[in-house]
C-alpha cells in the first residue's frame, strides 16, 4: 500500500525493524524517537554527484551495528541541505533524501537525513517528521510489528533485492570517439553520472593508508566503476592507474591484468596454450640463427610475421615465400622489434569473426573481410563487415578466450579453420561501432548491465553477528 490515506492504524513502540527497499537495505533496526524532528541514516563516505539540476549523492550504509565489513552502497536524489542540532548541542550541516520506508507491509516516503551514526546502538533513527496520522508511538513498547532478520544480508536474496541505483561511472579515454560517446549516452539514458576521464592527465599518490587518484589539480572521487578504453600506446601508464583503481576497491569492468597480458601478443598467445584453447602455430626466438627453424615451427610459407605489439592489423606482414619470410624476419631483427611467426590459416580466405563477449556470453558476432588485395580484415584498414551466426565451438571458444584473461568485456577474434574456430587475438577495447551497426544490438546497454549486475551488494560470507538485544546505550540524533 503506497498511500496512508487507505492504510489500517499503524502501532510502532520505541524500536522496531523497518525497509528502505529503494536503497536496498530490507532489514534496519530503527529508533522511533518522537522528540527528534528529523530522522537520520547511519552513512559513510559521503559524495555528491550528477548535473546541478538533478545533484545525487553516493554513500555507503552498515545496516548492521559494529558489522562493518558489511557495506552496502546507496544512491539518491538530494532533496535539501539542512542544519541539524543534535541533543547535545551539536550543530551538522546534512544532506537530506525523500525515499519510502516499509513497515508490515505498508509503505510511506520519508525524509532522512545523511549522518555517520557510528557508536550508536542503532544506525537508524525515525523522528517525528516521519510518523503520519496512521501512526501512533507507544514509548513504553518496543517491536510492536513483525520482526525481521538480518540474514537476509548473509544470502543471494540481497543481490536480487537490491534496487537499479544511479552509479557514478569513469570512462578511461583519452579519445572522443563512438565508442566513448555511446558509453556516455548510454550511461546517462540509463540515469547514471558518467565522467570522461583523460588517462594521462591523471596522477597517483601511493601509499599504504591513503592511496588517491588526482585529475587536473583535484582528487578524483570514489567511483562505483571504471570502464577502460585504454589505447594501446599509453598501455603501461593506463593499466598502473587501472591497479591504482584496483587498489582503491573500485570494479573495473576489465583488470589491469587481463588488459597488460593481452596487449603483449606472445603472452596472450602463452596463456591461451595453457588453457588449450585453439590457435594457430605459433613461434619466436630471439637468436637470427633460428630463423629456418621459426618457419618450420609455423609450418612453412605462406606465413604471417606480427610485431608483439601491433594493433588494428598494423605490423603484420604476410609473407607468402620462405625468402620472402626470412626477408621480412631480418628487417625486424634489424630494428630491434619483438616479432612472433604464425601459422597462415589459408582456408579463412581473408576472413574473421569477431564475438563480442559481455560476462560469460557471446551478445553478438560479425565476420570481417578484408579490402581488395588485402589479408588483413580490420575494418580501421578499409574491411567490411557483416553479421554471422556462429556455431557453439565459436561461441565456448570465444568466452573461453575472454576468460582466460579475466576480461568481462571482450572482442575475440577467430579464424574458421578445417580443424576449427583458431582464436587470432583476444581485444580489452574493442571498438563498438562495427558491431553495434552490423548486429543492430545496443552492445552499450548490454555492458552497463553487467556492471549494474557486478556492483550489487555482496552476501557477507562469514556467520553474522548476534544481534543485540539490549537497550540504546547512547545519544541518537
Amino acid at each position: 500500500m503506497s498511500t496512508q490515506d487507505q492504510a489500517p492504524k499503524l502501532k510502532l513502540g520505541w524500536e522496531e525493524w523497518v525497509s528502505l527497499p529503494d536503497l536496498g537495505l530490507p532489514a534496519l533496526r530503527a529508533k522511533v524517537d518522537t522528540g527528534a524532528r528529523t530522522s537520520a541514516l547511519h552513512a559513510t563516505e559521503i559524495e555528491t554527484f550528477g548535473p546541478a539540476n538533478a545533484p545525487k549523492v553516493r554513500f555507503m550504509v552498515h545496516p548492521i551495528p559494529g558489522q562493518y565489513d558489511l557495506e552496502i552502497p546507496c544512491s539518491a536524489l538530494i532533496t535539501d541541505r539542512r542544519e541539524v542540532t543534535s541533543s547535545n548541542g551539536e550543530s551538522e550541516l546534512r544532506f537530506v533524501i525523500r525515499t519510502p520506508l516499509q513497515v508490515d507491509g505498508q509503505s510511506w516516503p520519508v525524509e532522512i537525513t545523511l549522518t555517520d551514526r557510528r557508536g550508536m546502538a542503532k544506525h537508524m533513527l525515525l523522528g517525528r517528521q516521519a510518523l503520519t496520522e496512521n501512526v501512533t508511538v507507544v514509548p513504553g513498547e518496543r517491536m510492536c510489528q513483525p520482526e525481521l532478520d538480518y540474514s537476509v544480508y548473509a544470502s543471494a536474496a540481497i543481490r536480487k533485492a537490491a534496487p537499479n541505483r544511479a552509479l557514478r561511472i569513469a570512462v578511461l579515454s583519452r579519445e572522443d570517439n563512438y565508442s566513448t560517446r555511446r558509453l556516455v549516452e548510454e550511461g546517462e539514458k540509463r540515469g547514471h553520472t558518467v565522467e570522461v576521464i583523460n588517462t594521462t592527465r591523471c596522477y597517483m599518490a601511493i601509499n599504504a593508508l591513503a592511496p588517491e587518484i588526482h585529475y587536473d589539480g583535484n582528487r578524483l572521487p570514489r567511483y562505483d566503476a571504471v570502464i577502460p578504453r585504454i589505447g594501446a600506446s599509453v598501455t603501461q601508464y593506463g593499466t598502473a592507474l587501472l591497479r591504482q583503481f584496483e587498489t582503491l576497491g573500485t570494479y573495473c569492468v576489465n583488470g589491469s591484468a587481463g588488459i597488460t597480458a593481452s596487449r603483449d601478443k606472445l603472452h596472450a598467445h602463452q596463456m591461451l596454450a595453457r588453457q588449450k584453447i585453439g590457435m594457430p602455430s605459433t613461434a619466436f626466438a630471439a637468436s637470427p640463427k633460428d630463423t629456418a627453424n621459426l618457419i618450420g615451427i609455423a609450418g612453412g610459407a605462406p606465413l604471417i610475421v606480427k610485431l608483439l605489439e601491433s594493433t588494428q592489423g598494423k605490423g603484420v606482414v604476410l609473407a607468402e615465400t620462405k625468402k620472402a619470410a626470412e626477408s621480412v624476419i631480418t628487417a625486424f631483427r634489424g630494428l630491434q622489434a619483438n616479432f612472433l611467426v604464425q601459422q597462415f590459416v589459408k582456408e579463412a580466405a581473408g576472413e574473421d569473426i569477431r564475438c563480442f563477449v559481455v560476462g560469460a556470453r557471446v551478445v553478438a558476432a560479425m565476420k570481417r573481410s578484408g579490402a581488395e588485395g588485402d589479408f588483413r580484415s580490420n575494418l580501421h584498414l578499409g574491411g567490411s563487415a557483416e553479421a554471422v551466426r556462429i556455431t557453439k565451438e565459436e561461441r565456448s571458444t570465444a568466452v573461453r578466450a575472454a576468460k582466460a584473461f579475466h576480461l568481462n568485456v571482450a572482442g575475440v577474434d577467430l579464424l574458421r579453420s578445417d580443424t576449427g574456430p583458431k582464436v587470432l587475438e583476444v581485444n580489452s577495447s574493442p571498438g563498438l561501432e562495427g558491431i553495434e551497426k552490423t548486429s543492430d544490438k545496443n552492445i552499450a546497454a548490454l555492458i552497463y548491465a553487467e556492471i549494474e549486475n557486478h556492483v550489487r551488494p555482496t552476501p557477507l560470507r562469514r556467520k553474522l553477528a548476534k544481534t543485540r538485544s539490549a537497550a540504546d546505550s547512547g545519544t541518537d540524533t
